[in-house]
């Protein structure tokens, strides 16, 4: 006479751990909660309950945008681009020998100028372009310099991280291969290295290009030249048509780097 066992119930987890996933929930909840409250402390409600009012009365005020002070925005436009241009093109410049040294393949000496490279790399880019700006106005003065060396020393963080990584990455076989027929070291970097980060390292330009287009916008807004500078002056003037127009260039601009780093993508890939 054979006996069925009752049928078990499957369960996703035991009940020692569905107690435990519930009472992390339970400290995640409480722990948001607490942040806001911290967060929130100093918010004064009243104007948030009136931000509909106010945003709808300075939509208004921006509206028709101001389109005879276009001609006047050309000049500070075509800074904006220099400034994410050169400053792209001075942050590539330094950060390709950087990103070399902080490769632990190619580096000197993963000892000591290793950390240094890499201290550099994490240096750029703990600090934001808006914070260096500040900085060198400061030191500079006030003018394109600043902002163009502001971009510069954010993007060599960036392009030197992404660099490094794909130089650690290679193909090892083709740096053996070139070794193999008795090349020197600077003809190995020069044919082993090089052709196999080139087209990422393309790539990575004109991405960070694309960002420093969006960064540069602003940089004025602390004196660091460009379109941000007009943008400043007319937010303090109250001059709300002008801001319009300020930012439909802004976002053409944007939208035109856009469709550029596309198109060099799809080239390159």
């Amino acid at each position: 006479m054979s006996t069925s066992s009752s049928p078990k119930h499957w369960r996703k987890r035991s009940p020692r751990s569905e107690l435990g996933v519930f009472m992390l929930w339970v400290l995640v909840l409480a722990f948001v909660s607490w942040t806001f409250q911290v967060m929130t402390q100093d918010t004064i409600w009243a104007y948030v309950t009136d931000a509909p009012a106010q945003f709808k009365d300075i939509g208004s005020r921006m509206m028709p945008p101001a389109w005879g002070s276009v001609h006047e925005l050309w000049w500070p436009l075509w800074e904006t681009i220099n400034i994410a241009s050169l400053g792209t093109l001075l942050g590539l410049v330094m950060a390709v020998p950087i990103a070399f040294l902080a490769a632990s393949n190619t580096t000197p000496s993963t000892s000591l100028v290793r950390p240094v490279a890499l201290f550099v790399i994490v240096a750029s880019r703990s600090i934001n372009s808006l914070i260096w700006a500040l900085l060198l106005v400061a030191i500079l003065g006030p003018g394109v310099l600043a902002g163009i060396l502001a971009i510069a020393l954010r993007s060599i963080g960036f392009i030197g991280k992404l660099l490094y990584e794909a130089i650690e990455e290679i193909d090892t076989d083709q740096v053996e291969a070139i070794e193999a027929t008795g090349a020197s070291a600077a003809q190995t970097m020069a044919w082993g290295v090089v052709p196999q980060v080139a087209p990422t390292l393309a790539g990575i330009s004109v991405f960070r290009w694309d960002i420093n287009i969006r960064e540069s916008t602003v940089l004025g807004l602390v004196g660091a030249g460009g379109i941000g500078v007009k943008l400043e002056a007319a937010l303090n003037t109250l001059a709300w048509p002008k801001v319009t127009m300020l930012l439909i260039l802004i976002l053409f601009t944007v939208v035109f780097s856009e469709w550029i780093t596309a198109k060099v993508r799809q080239k390159l890939i």
